[in-house]
């Protein structure tokens, strides 16, 4: 994955919380599987890749890798860092600020005045939002009650370092679609029509799951076009490995693996709520392979895959 090289880098979609945690107990489900209140959906326990593998946006020394709790970060730094897409090629922390950038310029195109941008927050150890307060073990989610975008930098590595993935910046990517996907779920009314605690293999927060996936494939699908504040794309190339590791990284988070590799070896299809690894990469691979969010209508499809 690369960046035009001269792109001017907008940091104002990122607030930068690190090192404010908020030191009071976990208000979602339980391991980042939860639905709690407004629908707020957690993508499990991951957030994208870490390490040198699919390109570059690993450098050694990434602010990402040196901040840790308790520790301040002034938000300054960050837009004084990544300022172009030439950083964002070099260093991974402006890489994610450059994916955020493009994934809302997509919607943002696409709905026209119905889009409302949505901040995404990092965060290290927890962190208070308007469903309440989040630790790490949370996982990147998106809270309805405040439209915010929430991210505990340390589960970069996460997905490789517990659940095998082969990671990669297109990785990181693909989760923060994924969850812009629920912002929109949101601005468009589709999360009102999930109960929340809804569990099963074709309820109604595994169809709202699925459709996330598949509106971040049509993002995937368009990324190299949509332009920036400049009228040029931002994202120069998306290589097919690239897109093979977000389905490897998809596959990972189904709920039958996650059920079958990190719990005890047996699966309950009662208790899902993300859908399994199989229909979690078909529905990405139909938003990828269409680009159209109209293909992405999990609510009405008969066969979830």
């Amino acid at each position: 994955m690369d960046f035009r090289d001269d792109a001017s880098l907008d940091t104002g979609n990122v607030q930068d919380r690190r090192g404010g945690g908020a030191g009071r107990g976990l208000a979602f489900g339980g391991g980042g599987l939860g639905i709690v209140g407004l629908i707020v959906v957690v993508l499990l326990n991951v957030l994208g890749g870490g390490g040198d593998g699919g390109g570059t946006n690993s450098a050694a020394g990434s602010a990402f890798d040196q901040v840790g709790a308790g520790q301040t970060v002034d938000g300054s730094e960050l837009a004084g860092s990544c300022r172009t897409g030439a950083d964002a090629d070099a260093k991974r922390e402006c890489a994610v600020v450059a994916e955020i950038e493009s994934i809302q310029d997509y919607w943002g195109g696409l709905l026209g005045s119905r889009y409302q941008p949505s901040d995404t927050v990092f965060f290290s150890g927890s962190t208070q939002t308007g469903c309440g307060a989040a630790s790490s073990g949370t996982g990147p989610f998106y809270c309805p009650a405040d439209q915010l975008v929430y991210i505990d930098l340390s589960f970069f590595d996460e997905l490789q370092s517990r659940f095998g993935a082969q990671g990669g910046s297109f990785v990181d990517a693909y989760v923060l679609a994924h969850e812009y996907g629920h912002h929109v779920q949101d601005l468009v009314g589709t999360s009102g029509q999930v109960q929340p605690g809804e569990t099963g293999p074709t309820s109604g927060s595994v169809r709202l799951e699925l459709q996330a996936d598949c509106y971040a494939g049509t993002w995937a699908n368009h990324a190299t076009t949509v332009p920036d504040d400049s009228g040029a794309p931002l994202i120069s190339d998306i290589t097919d490995d690239d897109v093979a590791r977000a389905l490897d990284a998809a596959a990972r988070i189904g709920d039958d693996f996650i059920q079958t590799n990190l719990g005890d070896g047996s699966t309950d299809p009662g208790s899902y709520t993300h859908g399994t690894s199989e229909q979690r990469q078909r529905w990405f691979s139909t938003g990828f392979s269409t680009g159209d969010p109209a293909q992405c209508d999990t609510f009405a499809a008969t066969d979830l895959g």
